[in-house]
């Protein structure tokens, strides 16, 4: 809700099983989520992108996640990047 995506090609590298992660993944739960932020930092966090801004889908928001990029810094050996994303829109619920 607000990262980045990428399509990705993968470079079937066999000691992770010709395979990669399929997202950023959470560096919080979805009540610490909840505790931690306001609908003011949801505001904040999305202000790009055309989504719901209400507290019912704050455990969504974009620093309850992973930094994307040093995501796929990370697994730069297991996929190779073919076009990257902006999100525009998030649809909820």
């Amino acid at each position: 809700m607000g990262a980045k995506s990428y399509i990705v090609r993968g470079l079937g590298n066999p000691e992770a099983f010709c395979s990669c992660s399929h997202g950023a993944g959470r560096i919080m739960s979805r009540n610490e989520a909840k505790r931690r932020f306001t609908v003011a930092d949801q505001i904040a966090a999305t202000a790009h992108v055309e989504c719901r801004k209400d507290a019912s889908v704050i455990d969504e928001i974009p620093l309850a996640y992973k930094n994307i990029d040093a995501v796929m810094q990370a697994q730069s050996s297991l996929v190779e990047v073919v076009h990257t994303l902006k999100q525009v829109v998030c649809i909820k619920g």
